[in-house]
């Protein structure tokens, strides 16, 4: 780590800025969990209770049971689960004996889990009856060696095996298997396709279980040990929930309070009845709350503190949250190849509203010019980064391994910036950034005005190819319900916020925005519809 005039908030450590972190791995960090808080409950779900020693002989169990079938350390196996204790079973039990899991969306399309399971080249498959019919598919192309059942009594294949079968006739596992943290690979994370082939990101525990720490001591006193309760309603197969939300929760030995699909006043009743005291959610969710009719009437004051990721927060979602419950949303900053966390707005230190914060403790970051010189405060370049949180690389792709890693930095394609004390400001994503008449303009900007207009409940900025232009900013923006947007006016309110270069120069209404299961906006799909219609245009 460099001095505090080269990375000024290494000031605000002190002491957690050389953290202590256990070469350990994610099924050791269980058993340590279980050592510690053994009675405590682990896990809600549907208001059954399962406690850390219940929980780890099920994962013992299912381990047991996967060595006799004959499951070998460095094969991989396809989680693909909602949000279950089946889950926490599963990838648990895959890190005692070595395996490595391969996260993928039970929501994918035959076409979209065929393009996983060959780069990944996974041997087995678990999956829930979400799942089911699409694995079923890609089973008779692919060829799995077994297929396990979550919440399946029966799959009508000699390579099926029932999860719940496999642990009440299991032996349990008697030793895990030795590791070496730093170069066995725990999970490989695919990193959403949204910009076309996807790729694995291999993070090995070393990477996993670090993150886990650093984010502990970036909480401090605020997350006590054995005592927490974490709402864990972001899909686990999503490399944010799977690690701010599971591991850290177990980690802590805290209470995982599962939600499987995020119906909002479901997941109000949980809240006033099991009353959890931190979430990591997703935009969606903050904003789905703050518009629940009732909102008021559950009780959301047992949060002590919420972060959010998958996709920016928009300051006034984040201001209205905050004064409906009374805890602090910490803003920050991830990506699945650093497992994912990068960032966060310390809460021992300032909190800026619109800042990803400060790196987390033993992560170093530096913001480069095209010819990869560093550059200094309040100037727009790439974020780079550099910690033990950072990925092995992608699996079976050393072109772009050697485009992203280089030299210990992650290259991350977001551009941002730092301010005097420290704190990055993402500006947006180096390939989303769109130039009008040699003006560079950053779609969150605009998009962050378009949030406090009064009448707006999402907004979309996207960069449009124009024949005369090269690119013009086009607006699409959702109207809050019973509202109506006037788009004269909403134009002259953007002239009112922006130069004039930055206001878009068309703008649509829509009922919804194009997301993916985690809430993360694909303006791909926005491009992309604008170009079939002037293709279509042309056609005609």
């Amino acid at each position: 780590m460099q001095n505090v005039e080269n990375r000024p908030w290494t000031k605000y450590y002190k002491e957690i800025n050389n953290l202590m972190i256990p070469e350990i791995s994610l099924y050791q960090m269980l058993e340590q969990a279980v050592a510690d808080y053994g009675d405590k409950t682990a896990i809600i779900y549907d208001d059954e209770k399962t406690s850390y020693r219940q929980l780890k002989e099920q994962v013992d169990l299912l381990a047991g049971a996967w060595k006799q079938l004959g499951f070998q350390k460095g094969e991989r196996i396809g989680l693909m689960l909602a949000n279950h204790p089946d889950y926490v079973i599963c990838y648990y039990a895959t890190q005692a004996l070595g395996l490595t899991v391969v996260q993928i969306n039970p929501m994918y399309t035959p076409r979209e889990l065929l393009q996983i399971v060959n780069d990944s080249t996974v041997s087995y498959i678990v999956g829930d009856p979400v799942a089911r019919k699409t694995i079923e598919e890609v089973h008779e192309i692919y060829g799995f060696k077994y297929l396990v059942g979550s919440q399946i009594e029966s799959w009508g294949s000699n390579e099926f095996k029932s999860l719940d079968e496999l642990i009440l006739f299991s032996t349990p596992l008697k030793e895990c298997a030795r590791l070496d943290v730093h170069e066995d690979v725990a999970v490989i994370q695919y990193t959403g396709g949204t910009t076309g082939k996807m790729k694995g990101a291999m993070l090995t525990h070393y990477n996993l279980v670090s993150n886990v720490v650093q984010s502990h001591a970036m909480y401090g006193d605020i997350m006590v040990k054995g005592e927490e309760t974490v709402l864990a309603a972001t899909p686990l197969y999503h490399v944010y929930a799977m690690t701010s939300g599971m591991n850290l929760g177990i980690y802590i030995g805290a209470r995982l309070l599962l939600i499987r699909k995020f119906d909002v006043t479901d997941v109000l009743e949980k809240i006033k009845k099991y009353q959890p005291t931190f979430f990591p959610g997703v935009p969606q969710m903050y904003i789905a709350f703050l518009h629940h009719p009732k909102v008021k009437e559950y009780g959301l004051d047992s949060f002590k503190t919420c972060t959010s990721g998958s996709a920016p927060l928009p300051v006034e979602v984040l201001k209205r949250f905050e004064e409906l419950t009374g805890a602090s949303i910490g803003e920050g900053f991830g990506l699945s190849e650093a497992s994912p966390t990068t960032h966060r707005n310390p809460p021992f230190a300032a909190r800026k509203v619109g800042s990803i914060g400060i790196p987390m403790p033993d992560t170093d970051c530096k913001i480069i010019d095209d010819q990869g010189n560093e550059l200094g405060t309040k100037s727009v370049g790439e974020l780079l980064i550099k910690g033990p949180q950072v990925m092995k690389g992608y699996w079976r792709n050393e072109e772009e391994t050697k485009a992203s890693l280089q030299n210990g930095w992650l290259h991350t394609g977001d551009l941002a910036m730092m301010d005097d004390d420290g704190y990055f400001y993402i500006v947006g994503r180096k390939k989303e950034m769109i130039i009008v008449g040699g003006f560079n303009i950053y779609p969150q900007e605009i998009e962050g005005v378009l949030y406090e207009y009064p009448d707006i409940q999402e907004a979309a900025v996207a960069g449009i190819p124009h024949e005369k232009h090269g690119e013009i900013v086009k607006a699409y923006v959702v109207p809050k319900k019973g509202s109506q947007i006037d788009l004269d006016e909403l134009k002259g309110y953007c002239y009112s916020k922006l130069t004039p270069y930055k206001v878009p120069k068309s703008f649509e209404i829509r009922e919804s925005l194009p997301r993916n299961t985690v809430g993360k906006l694909l303006k791909r799909l926005l491009v992309k519809e604008e170009l079939e219609k002037e293709a279509n245009k042309n056609a005609d």
